[in-house]
């Protein structure tokens, strides 16, 4: 059997793989560069809070995904995923084109249109990017497949946030911001031009405009099956639990850490990495096939090492000044934090991609772009209020590691009922670990 990294060189997958990488890659350029910008000359834009704007950006840019992705899906069920993959790029390049007309003019208000409009750009390739994979891949290949679109992505938003902040820090930082996003827009849309034809399930269907009716009807979609519909609330668990790790970095890394710039970026790096790995380990650890028995093992993983990771933070001493990267690896006790770091986007990489094949091959094939489009939904739903909620814990006292103690105790909770809920999940896990357990018997 075949690596899964022999996808790469396959036409049928290598130009989607691109076309996603640098569309992800793209949009966490502009958002952290724009973050960064307007933190750092924040007198010159506007009068507003930094931190204030700073939320604003994700929420702007998170706001299509409930507006439009109803809408996204039904495009995608009803169009060529590949032709609808070209427009959504040609788009991107007219958005990195307004952008420059944005820095031009100093207009904070044509920059947040932008970022909504890069929201939108990623709204409508949602359902396109999972949805593609199932027509193009045999069944045994959609593990390695997923395993490389979720490595691919998490590294793209590690390279576009450290990307955008470098950018924004340079001389004529809008000039490179702008230029930057129009390269990349391009390279996208080259690479998408080769995606092999995708076919639409119903092309008959009619577009229903009204992005709440049809929301509610896709949900609907994905609940006439439980095991569906429960993937789908495990995967928004996983972008809330990721997210949640992503946004505290920068505060955990000067509070707790005691850390400079440079100690967040070594954070994000190794959970990316993490994630990656654990990703990329999925097709070997499955054998080449959908094992929902690996689902369970990411969640124990995430558990066990999310609260020693939570201990570990509690115990470190604060420092009495700001420590670089090389004074900060010093301390024995951040080794037990960085392993625990990457263990958790290990494991955390093993419970989300068994997840996303098993969504994408046992929805009708009909509906299979607007379950994603509803998959899609609920995670953003389940980011904004697992942001929120951390807002609220941490306004009312919570600890950063006290915050991640909390979210690690739910990843307990949801995971549990998730398991409850569909019994093969479990049932597999311990089968798997058995027939493993004999194997090495014998």
């Amino acid at each position: 059997m075949s690596s899964q990294f022999t996808l790469l060189c396959r036409r049928r997958f290598l130009p989607f793989f691109l076309t996603q990488f640098f569309g992800a890659f793209n949009d966490n350029v502009f958002k952290n560069a724009l973050i960064v910008l307007i933190t750092f000359q924040a007198a010159h834009w506007t009068t507003m809070q930094p931190a204030v704007l700073a939320n604003l950006f994700a929420g702007v840019f998170i706001l299509p995904f409930f507006l439009f992705s109803a809408t996204a899906g039904q495009l995608a069920d009803k169009y060529d995923k590949a032709r609808i993959a070209r427009i959504v790029k040609i788009f991107e390049i007219c958005c990195m084109l307004a952008a420059c007309i944005g820095f031009a003019l100093e207009s904070l208000a044509l920059l947040f249109f932008v970022l909504f409009l890069l929201g939108f750009h990623s709204t409508v390739f949602g359902p396109v990017k999972y949805a593609i994979l199932p027509q193009h891949l045999a069944e045994h290949e959609l593990i390695g497949g997923n395993a490389l679109v979720e490595a691919g992505t998490f590294i793209a938003i590690l390279i576009g946030t450290l990307a955008g902040g470098l950018l924004a820090g340079t001389t004529n930082g809008t000039f490179w911001i702008s230029s930057f996003g129009i390269c990349i827009a391009v390279i996208g849309y080259i690479a998408s031009r080769s995606i092999p034809a995708a076919p639409p399930p119903e092309p008959e269907l009619q577009i229903n405009p009204n992005p709440v009716t049809e929301t509610w009807r896709n949900i609907g979609f994905a609940r006439k099956k439980r095991v569906v519909f429960m993937s789908i609330v495990a995967i928004s668990w996983f972008w809330l639990y990721g997210a949640l790790f992503l946004t505290q970095f920068p505060a955990y890394a000067k509070t707790v850490l005691g850390g400079n710039e440079d100690a967040v970026a070594v954070l994000l790096a190794t959970f990316t990495l993490g994630i990656g790995i654990g990703s990329l380990a999925c097709e070997r650890i499955s054998g080449h096939r959908i094992e929902t028995g690996i689902i369970p093992l990411g969640a124990i993983g995430m558990t066990v090492f999310g609260l020693d990771f939570y201990s570990a933070s509690s115990s470190v001493q604060p420092a009495e000044h700001i420590l670089g990267v090389r004074s900060l690896f010093s301390q024995l006790s951040i080794w037990r934090i960085m392993a625990d770091l990457i263990l958790i986007g290990i494991f955390g990489g093993l419970f989300c991609v068994p997840l996303y094949a098993v969504m994408q091959t046992r929805s009708d094939v009909s509906h299979r772009a607007r379950i994603i489009a509803a998959n899609n939904i609920m995670n953003a739903l389940f980011i904004v209020t697992g942001t929120g909620a951390a807002a609220g814990l941490l306004a009312a006292g919570v600890s950063i590691p006290g915050l991640f103690g909390i979210a690690t105790l739910a990843n307990a909770a949801i995971s549990a009922y998730v398991f409850i809920r569909v019994p093969e999940f479990p049932l597999r896990f311990l089968q798997w670990t058995g027939w493993r357990r004999q194997g090495r018997k014998e």
